[in-house]
Parts: C-alpha cells; sequence; structure tokens
C-alpha cells in the first residue's frame, strides 16, 4: 500500500535552468507530477518512467480543471500512488494557491512538503537588468496581484500607488489601464514602467514606458499574458546596466538623491 504524500515544488520562472537542485531530486523520486501551465515541459524529462504525468494547468481565461477538481484529483493520486509532486512555476507560494492543496491534503492525513522556487516576481525584472531595489533609488518593492479573486482590481494596488517602493504586479495585463490610471491619479504619470512577457524564456520581450503611454505601447507591441508589470524609477536602470555606462548610473544615483533631499 503506497503512502500518501505531497510535494508542493517551485518550478522557477520559465527557464528551465532556474529550478534547484532539491526540486530536481523531489521531481525523481515522485510516483506523479501535477503540473501547471506556467511550468517549462523539459522539466519533465527529470520525471521516472514509470511516474503519471498530468497537466493540470490555469491560466486567464482557460482552465483546464477548476481548483476544487485539482485538490480532489492530489488526494486521489497521493491515495493511490503515493508521493505526488505538485509542480508550480514559480514560488508555490507566491500566488501559486498552495495553501489551500496544503489544506486538503492535510485534511486527509497527507503528509506535505514544500520545496521553494525563484519567484517570477524577482527573477523576470532581474533577467532585464531590472533591480528591485537601488540605493538612492528604491528603498522597498512590493509585489501584488493585479485581480482578485472577484476578478476586480486589487485595492492593494491604491496602497502602492501611493508609495515610494518598485511595484511588481502579476496577473494584470487585463486590468493594465485601469490600474495605469490609477498610478496617474496619484500624480505617477511620469514613472517609468516596463511590461515583460514570457520572462527568462527564448521568447521573451520587454516594452518600457510611463505610465501615461505603456497601454498605448503595449497594444502596439502585441504583449499579452504571461506577463509582469514593473512600475518604478528602477525601470530606468535597465537601459544603464545593459550599456554597462557605470558614469550614467552613478549621475542617475546622484541626480535621484538630490531630488530626494531638495538639492
Amino acid at each position: 500500500m503506497p503512502i500518501p504524500f505531497l510535494s508542493l515544488v517551485g518550478a522557477g520562472p520559465g527557464d528551465p535552468e532556474m529550478i534547484t537542485l532539491k526540486a530536481i531530486n523531489t521531481i525523481r523520486r515522485a510516483n506523479v507530477i501535477l503540473y501547471d501551465a506556467l511550468v517549462n515541459e523539459s522539466l519533465l524529462s527529470y520525471a521516472a518512467p514509470q511516474a503519471v504525468i498530468k497537466f493540470v494547468g490555469k491560466r486567464y481565461g482557460c482552465h483546464t480543471l477548476s481548483q476544487q477538481e485539482i485538490n480532489q484529483l492530489i488526494v486521489e493520486m497521493a491515495q493511490a500512488h503515493g508521493h505526488v509532486v505538485r509542480l508550480k512555476g514559480g514560488d508555490p507560494f507566491v500566488f501559486g494557491r498552495a495553501v489551500e492543496e496544503i489544506l486538503i491534503a492535510k485534511q486527509h492525513g497527507i503528509k506535505v512538503e514544500i520545496i521553494p522556487g525563484i519567484s517570477s516576481a524577482i527573477a523576470v525584472p532581474a533577467s532585464q537588468m531590472i533591480p528591485l531595489t537601488c540605493r538612492g533609488t528604491a528603498e522597498s518593492f512590493w509585489v501584488t496581484t493585479g485581480t482578485t479573486s472577484a476578478g476586480s482590481i486589487s485595492k492593494d494596488i491604491e496602497l502602492a500607488a501611493q508609495s515610494t517602493a518598485t511595484v511588481v504586479i502579476l496577473m494584470a495585463m487585463s486590468k493594465l489601464e485601469g490600474i495605469m490610471d490609477i498610478f496617474a491619479q496619484h500624480g505617477k504619470s511620469d514613472m517609468p514602467v516596463a511590461i515583460i512577457q514570457d520572462g527568462t524564456t527564448p521568447q521573451q520581450k520587454m516594452v518600457t514606458g510611463t505610465v501615461h503611454d505603456i497601454v498605448w505601447r503595449v497594444q502596439v507591441a502585441g504583449m499579452g499574458n504571461p506577463a509582469i508589470i514593473v512600475v518604478g524609477e528602477v525601470v530606468n536602470l535597465h537601459t544603464i546596466l545593459m550599456n554597462d555606462t557605470l558614469q550614467q548610473l552613478q549621475n542617475s544615483q546622484t541626480l535621484h538623491e538630490e531630488r530626494q533631499t531638495g538639492l
């Protein structure tokens, strides 16, 4: 009789090399792998030959299974086969609905472990030389969803728009215009914005602009999901760091510090 066990594994942001060694070893030991839409399918090559592999992906506007159906499948597979790996894009605890899956497993006496992953919220901007924090430019960052379970814009966007932090917004392309309107209402029309689609993969593309014009730029470029929105002065560092112009970076930091101190 197999011993039911659930591993929630972070697959990273898309680049198959951006997964931890522990995650790979866990995939190799699994009897069942239930994987999401944002998981790079090449990672499935680490699975044992006899492993049951099933796609249970969810993307905006396209749900193969509901979350309730996925929860039930986890229980059924664990009871029938033993070790189930729930393979999720990014990190399981960053908008991965991991808590719901942990609770249902524990309700059925199934032990659970978490294998953290590299979150796209950090890795995707980094892949484009956009640091979320930088001395003299940004002292902190927000990571928020753009869309709530009810389908409305998260109220946290309003709070984030009032801060001086870098704001990273996930799952928000369908609400981009409304979100930019909120930033504009708080005097941020000229704030730099980057939209990065399919981050860390060969299909990656990025458009930059400002709160005022980014919606138009995205439409012209034909951008869509999956994409990450970055709002903040750090977006300007992309060009500087990509061009290896150290003096530009130093001048940019000095100018920002002078603005902050009113010099």
